[in-house]
């Protein structure tokens, strides 16, 4: 039985995997070996309302990634953890770094590998194309699909909870 989950209101931080959750999980690969990937601007302008309130928010990817680099520096996103496939050590390792309990962390992602991030994090978020076991684990899937503002409903759910629209 998982432990009792706090309102929306007390996430302090919004941590999530990129692809796959960011993205659609798609990555292409030119034959010159440049990578791109498509972002949505939803969850974009998503993020940039978390900063604005007050909300830190980190990406934690199994895969470094010059895109995602790009992204995440447009964005402003202050903590950005890339070739780290231990996702829960990742999270607790920043979490101890900002001083945050488990249940003031929400954290979105969709693989197997996520599964134990979104089992400990206060909130535990998968998209709805996500691996069977994420799904499991999560204690709420957004409506949209993950790379079409997927992760801007999740904000939309912390800011509301904070009476900010």
């Amino acid at each position: 039985m998982r432990r009792q989950r706090l309102p929306w209101s007390a996430i302090q931080l919004f941590a999530m995997d990129v692809d796959g959750v960011l993205t659609d999980g798609t990555v292409q690969i030119s034959s010159d070996g440049s990578e791109a990937k498509t972002f949505s601007i939803l969850d974009g302008m998503g993020l940039v309302r978390l900063r604005r309130a007050g909300i830190a928010t980190a990406w934690i990817s199994g895969r470094p990634s010059g895109a995602t680099t790009r992204r995440a520096e447009e964005l402003q996103i202050p903590y950005l953890v890339q070739g780290r496939t231990d996702k829960l050590e990742a999270l607790q390792e920043l979490a101890r770094q900002l001083g945050l309990a488990a249940n003031e962390i929400c954290y979105m992602g969709d693989d197997d590998i996520d599964t134990l991030a979104i089992a400990w994090a206060g909130i535990g978020i998968a998209p709805q194309q996500a691996m069977p076991s994420a799904l499991k684990a999560a204690d709420y899937v957004p409506p949209r699909a993950a790379g079409h503002g997927a992760v801007r409903e999740v904000c939309e759910q912390i800011l509301a909870a904070r009476g900010r629209k």
